[in-house]
């Protein structure tokens, strides 16, 4: 994801004009429609918001760039944490702790992005125009947070760790322990957390004992 952080007039104005309060409009409206438990199309968010589809088309040329704007407003904070210790397994902790709470605050969202993804990945033939919903940034972050192990561990098991942590990592962890277990919020993410530092601990003390072999 490139971002600019250029800081001129030019950009200002911008940022504050018609063209950015629209798509503010449309990704707000599109925001509060997944929030309740909906997964819009461009017209059904141009609709609510009282624009025209024409507008709306202009900035979103198909509902997955549309549900991507929305996801990373969502993801806010999230996407710009940065570990702050050599320690991997407290930036697991910090960055599990960052982002649960986030997640569960737009857990609408995240599954109706979700509920898209699926319904694309399950449709056989050609999908169209509409490019496929795609989710990575839980890779970008989980590597970051797995940075001081990089060279530790064998790639192999650096990329194992990395995935396995995918699985508790999302709005996905809600689903198994609310949906399945019926725990709270807060205790998913107690049981989320200590998986994830779990995990961490295993596969330095593999490498260890394999090495000590």
């Amino acid at each position: 994801m490139n971002v600019s952080f250029q800081s001129t007039d030019t950009n200002t104005k911008s940022e504050q004009g018609p063209r950015a309060r629209t798509r503010k409009l449309m990704v707000t409206t599109a925001s509060r429609l997944m929030q309740a438990g909906l997964t819009p199309s461009v017209s059904e968010v141009a609709e609510a918001a009282e624009v025209s589809r024409a507008t709306a088309y202009r900035y979103f040329p198909n509902q997955t760039a549309l549900v991507h704007a929305v996801v990373d407003e969502a993801l806010g904070p999230i996407l710009k944490w940065k570990g702050k210790t050599l320690d991997a397994e407290q930036r697991i902790l910090d960055l599990f702790e960052k982002a649960l709470p986030r997640i569960s605050e737009f857990e609408a969202t995240f599954k109706a992005a979700l509920r898209l993804s699926l319904e694309q990945a399950a449709q056989v033939g050609p999908t169209g125009e509409q490019p496929r919903f795609t989710r990575g940034h839980r890779r970008e972050l989980l590597n970051d947070a797995l940075a001081p192990l990089r060279g530790q561990l064998p790639d192999e098991d650096f990329d194992r760790l990395a995935q396995a942590l995918s699985l508790i990592f999302g709005v996905e962890v809600y689903t198994v322990l609310k949906d399945i277990w019926d725990l709270s919020d807060i205790q998913s993410s107690k049981v989320a957390k200590w998986a994830a530092c779990a995990l961490v601990r295993s596969a330095i003390a593999e490498t260890g004992a394999r090495e000590a072999t």
